[in-house]
């Protein structure tokens, strides 16, 4: 069994994800509104919106999709959970997430992990980034 984040955004999502592979690598897999048959489709949608997308790095899923409600909220109550392999990788994608977000918690040394800091990504995804303390390794 294995839980995995989905998000929903609020229209873009294709641009998210696509920024998610820049920054983590892995596959990514995207299927649009306009993807889906005629009678599958949401209606009064336009075609570029994103039914739903999937980016698998390794073991991890992070899942989403573009907000059918059209809320266009802030996103609050959860939490993304990035492990790094190592504090310079951890570093560099904290780094890159805070591009036009907003730090929470700078990334530094922790008396738990080598490295650990929470940001919320410029779509209003909070993360939280850290490694595995060396003795887990």
């Amino acid at each position: 069994m294995a839980f995995h984040a989905y998000v929903f955004y609020s229209g873009n999502c294709a641009e998210a994800f696509g920024f998610y592979q820049q920054v983590f690598g892995g596959e990514l897999s995207m299927m649009r509104n306009g993807d889906a048959p005629p009678d599958a489709r949401m209606p009064d949608t336009d075609d570029a919106v994103v039914m739903h997308a999937s980016l698998k790095v390794g073991d991890g899923l992070l899942m989403g999709s573009d907000d059918p409600s059209g809320d266009d909220g802030r996103k609050v109550g959860f939490t993304v959970s990035y492990t790094a392999p190592d504090a310079a990788t951890a570093r560099s994608v904290f780094e890159a997430l805070s591009a036009g977000g907003e730090v929470t918690m700078p990334i530094a040394e922790t008396f738990w992990a080598p490295v650990f800091g929470m940001v919320t990504d410029r779509f209003g995804v909070p993360w939280m980034v850290d490694t595995e303390p060396a003795s887990a390794a």
